[in-house]
């Protein structure tokens, strides 16, 4: 095998980890927000809010950059 074509599989090895990786924690992420972010109504409070604000925050970072949408628009 060439250097090139081992640096190519390297590199897709890598991208896959990351991938699989990011897959990963969407699927937890969804099932977590499935069960309301294991919150029930009654338990409800203003720092659950927060929480779930700052989450979103980051998760809109993460899709403004890869959808190039707000800061990161053209």
């Amino acid at each position: 095998m060439t250097r090139r074509a081992q640096d190519s599989t390297k590199t897709l090895d890598a991208f896959l980890a990351a991938k699989f990786e990011i897959d990963a924690m969407l699927e937890r992420l969804a099932t977590l927000s499935a069960d309301h972010f294991e919150t029930s109504p009654d338990e409800i409070h203003w720092g659950h809010v927060g929480t779930l604000n700052h989450y979103r925050a980051k998760l809109r970072e993460i899709t403004d950059s890869a959808f190039k949408e707000g800061e990161h628009a053209n």
